[in-house]
């Protein structure tokens, strides 16, 4: 059986709602309009899902002009890309780095929805951030995703987990769908786990590295439709799927031809 995309998806900003595409440019730093809207505490430190799991019901729509976000019970608020706002110090994970803030009216909504003080930022600039250079090159850069610019898993390995899960102690939490893992690029007609033996390939018009497998945390056992945690899939995976200290699904991509444009139903190649 052929490879093909199956998926493709963007967020525009980090922890919150994912959107599906049929296609998507492919920048050097991600998918257009991926992860360049980023959540923090009042100094500045990234706030995810991880803590705030009920960050995921919050929906935000890109548009020419910004982003409106949406959330349940609440007025959508539209927020504009942010002109003559001061750059802030933000931090994500090991970066730090310079973003601009969203404004008042942002922090207000994300702090009535969300009960605890926050504020919106914007990633002006992406060439701002580099990858980890132990797995990327020198020019590699990132948005505000967790450390690299594009994430792929395959549908294969997601039912491979999902039979595990049904053979486990939590079955009654499975099958997890794909979005727990909040994947840009989802491959169909491979085998299972064959994405971990690839280090080259090509999506339609671009080639991709894939530079390392993305290790998994609890963000994966948050409910993206209603919030609410559980133990699985991470517990699953912890028991089959160890890399050194990581538990791992779906592999890192780096882009080495960006402006190419990804569609659903585009072929995939590894070639290495």
């Amino acid at each position: 059986m052929s490879l093909v995309v199956s998926s493709l998806a963007r967020y525009p900003v980090k922890s919150c709602r994912g959107e599906q595409l049929r296609e998507a440019v492919v920048e050097p730093w991600g998918l257009a309009g991926d992860r360049r809207w980023m959540i923090t505490d009042p100094e500045g430190v990234f706030a995810t899902a991880r803590t705030l799991p009920r960050l995921v019901l919050i929906h935000p729509v890109l548009h020419e002009g910004g982003v409106t976000l949406h959330a349940p019970g609440a007025e959508p608020l539209r927020v504009p890309f942010p002109e003559g706002e001061g750059l802030e110090d933000v931090v994500v994970w090991r970066s730090s780095l310079k973003a601009t803030s969203a404004g008042e009216a942002a922090a207000a909504w994300l702090t009535e929805v969300m009960g605890t003080e926050l504020r919106l930022v914007h990633l002006d600039d992406p060439t701002r951030r580099p990858v980890d250079p132990e797995f990327g090159a020198p020019g590699d850069r990132v948005s505000f995703a967790d450390g690299y610019p594009l994430l792929l898993t395959t549908d294969a390995s997601l039912d491979a987990l999902n039979d595990w899960i049904d053979e486990g102690v939590d079955a009654a939490e499975g099958p997890v769908p794909m979005t727990r893992f909040r994947p840009n690029v989802v491959v169909s007609g491979s085998a299972a786990w064959a994405e971990d033996d690839w280090s080259v390939l090509r999506i339609g018009g671009a080639r991709f590295r894939a530079v390392k497998p993305c290790g998994r945390c609890v963000l994966t056992t948050v409910d993206p439709d209603t919030g609410e945690k559980g133990r699985e899939p991470l517990a699953t995976l912890a028991r089959h799927r160890r890399v050194g200290k990581a538990i791992v699904f779906g592999t890192n991509l780096v882009p080495d031809e960006p402006g190419a444009v990804l569609r659903v139903g585009d072929a995939v190649e590894p070639l290495a």
